[in-house]
């Protein structure tokens, strides 16, 4: 892929009820500014974002909250979901919005049922748990578009032996549930597995702003010199891009249509680069910037 100029797949993450009722329809009207097709992931069950703060006990999750300015990026009422204040529905409640994002051209696709309880529980489901987790998600996804997911993406690039395994059951045409530099078939512990990952290749804006210096002025620098020939995979939230940071996201997008960039769905990417992916390693490791571990591609298995 050396050779090729590059090319730019946008995986959308909607986690809460807010960035799902705000900031879905900001992000499609700056993607149809561009004349940009992306992916977007729904998450489909109860907002409980306000349970993540039992992650406060996490190395750098506190300091991650400080660094983001978490409560103005999110908002109080999404930080005390599933805590103080009762748990939205978010499927249930804001079918119409998930509904335009097919509409306005994008692919769709499965995050998850319960975002917090898959991130911070997800290692010590019994198999049974994580099968009811995606198939709840599965069920909301096809009463709401009316076809079954063709893809699905793991909150916080969280995965086990199991949840792998039942993606490959639900006949899958591609998951994007971790980091790494292209698509891939994975192995982890010790079994191999048939649906193609399509990793994300760039670090994210929270992980990035306040660490090394990098702030919200100089953030785009940083993504213009990882742009690489070739395929790029860029994880972006709809409660940031398409909030808080929307401004920093279109100036990206300014920089990156100067570049001449080609954008891709990740559909579009399994089409164009699933054929020759190798098997590899997945193993969750710890990466800079966030709290808890994420599913790194390792190794090409020969």
């Amino acid at each position: 892929m050396k050779d090729m100029p590059p090319a730019v797949a946008l995986k959308v993450d909607v986690d809460t009820f807010v960035g799902t009722r705000d900031g879905i329809p900001n992000l499609l009207r700056i993607l149809l500014q561009f004349g940009i097709r992306a992916t977007f992931y729904f998450s489909l069950g109860p907002d409980n974002s306000g349970k993540a703060i039992r992650r406060i006990f996490h190395r750098g999750f506190l300091s991650k909250m400080l660094r983001t300015r978490a409560p103005s990026m999110y908002g109080v009422r999404t930080l005390l979901y599933g805590t103080l204040l009762p748990a939205p529905m978010i499927g249930e409640g804001l079918p119409d919005v998930m509904r335009s994002v097919q509409l306005a051209g994008h692919e769709v696709g499965i995050h998850c049922w319960d975002h917090v309880r898959w991130h911070d529980y997800l290692s010590r489901f019994p198999k049974q748990t994580t099968f009811r987790e995606l198939d709840q998600a599965r069920t909301s996804f096809e009463e709401i578009f009316g076809q079954r997911a063709r893809s699905t993406a793991a909150p916080g690039w969280t995965v086990s032996a199991d949840s792998l395994e039942i993606q490959d059951r639900m006949e899958l045409s591609h998951c994007s549930d971790a980091r790494g530099t292209g698509p891939f078939f994975p192995a982890m512990a010790g079994r191999r597995f048939s649906t193609l990952q399509i990793p994300t290749t760039w670090p994210t804006m929270d992980e990035l702003l306040g660490e090394n210096g990098i702030t919200l002025d100089t953030i785009n620098d940083h993504y213009l010199q990882l742009l690489q020939p070739g395929l790029n995979v860029h994880t972006i939230h709809a409660e940031l891009e398409g909030n808080a940071l929307s401004s920093t996201f279109i100036e990206l997008l300014q920089r990156l249509a100067e570049r001449n960039v080609r954008y891709l769905t990740l559909a579009e990417v399994a089409d164009e680069f699933g054929a020759h992916a190798p098997s590899c390693e997945l193993g969750m490791k710890y990466i800079a910037g966030r709290a808890m571990p994420v599913a790194i591609q390792g190794a090409p298995i020969l």
